[in-house]
């Protein structure tokens, strides 16, 4: 990665508890990859003061006690750490890959959808069917090929608890790319797989929603009473820096997975893995396979 063009970071005050910084004004890996390595750098410093730290796309948050750690004498560390990490050129992260069980084209999504096609950019047009056209693909079959094709980075947790942000580990010029709709949906099933700008998301609660709706996962992401295994150590399943592979299902592997979901059963396939970034971005596809190799292989 090269450090010729960062961005310098904007640190802001957000009233007395928070420092927000903004790296850049646009997403891409990385500076994702540049938020990540700052803020597991803070991290593992564990400074005096600090109650919490939140990395995003492209900024991050943290959250301090100024009556033990001024937000200046916060600013001026990071600022430090920012300088020590660069463009991240080196940095390595222990991480997961996780399968994550998608059913695209289900009833309930797809009864959502059409609900409010009066706030679509195309009421003619399915979410996938114009998502498809607006990227250059033949037909929705290629584009769901695409989606499910390639690893995802969760790049943050946000909007709604447990939602994770999903970046494409793709170059650039394959990256999906789609509007939100032109006014929000009052309804979104739990569990809904949609996409708006350049991510994915799976919506962990029912609710009111804007991104285009494709399918829905037929596992949680968010178990507030910590029946799974996987949410023992947290309501919340997924982590920034996680990589998820969205894999397509059909209808006999989504009910069978819902009823281990229901009976307490229900694990994700899960692996660890060393996520290197500059291995990602020199060569994305090479890489994909290695990732996919690893979560498959056994």
């Amino acid at each position: 990665m090269s450090g010729g063009d960062l961005a310098e970071p904007r640190y802001s005050y957000g009233g007395d508890e928070y420092v927000f910084v903004e790296l850049a004004e646009g997403m891409s890996l990385q500076v994702n990859f540049r938020a990540m390595a700052i803020t597991n750098r803070l991290k593992e410093e564990r400074l005096e003061g600090i109650t919490d730290i939140c990395p995003s796309n492209a900024s991050y948050m943290v959250r301090l006690d100024p009556d033990v750690l001024h937000p200046d004498d916060l600013i001026s560390r990071l600022k430090e750490i920012d300088a020590e990490v660069g463009d991240a050129s080196g940095f390595e992260l222990e991480t997961r890959v996780v399968d994550v069980p998608v059913m695209m084209e289900d009833p309930w999504t797809h009864e959502a959808l059409m609900r409010f096609r009066d706030r679509h950019q195309d009421p003619n047009a399915t979410d996938l069917e114009y998502s498809a056209r607006i990227n250059g693909y033949k037909n929705k079959d290629d584009f769901i090929a695409a989606l499910m094709g390639s690893p995802w980075l969760v790049t943050m947790i946000g909007f709604v608890p447990g939602l994770p942000w999903c970046y494409q580990l793709v170059p650039p010029e394959e990256q999906v790319e789609v509007p939100k709709y032109v006014r929000p949906r009052t309804f979104t099933p739990k569990h809904a797989f949609g996409f708006g700008g350049g991510f994915a998301v799976v919506y962990s609660v029912q609710g009111a929603g804007g991104y285009q709706l494709y399918g829905i996962a037929a596992a949680p992401v968010l178990d507030v009473k910590q029946r799974l295994k996987d949410f023992r150590d947290s309501i919340v399943f997924p982590k920034p820096g996680d990589i998820f592979n969205y894999r397509n299902v059909d209808r006999e592997e989504f009910d069978r997975i819902t009823e281990e979901v229901e009976a307490g059963t229900f694990e994700y396939r899960i692996r660890p893995f060393t996520f290197n970034p500059e291995r990602s971005l020199a060569d994305p596809h090479a890489y994909n396979k290695e990732i996919l190799g690893v979560l498959y292989g056994d």
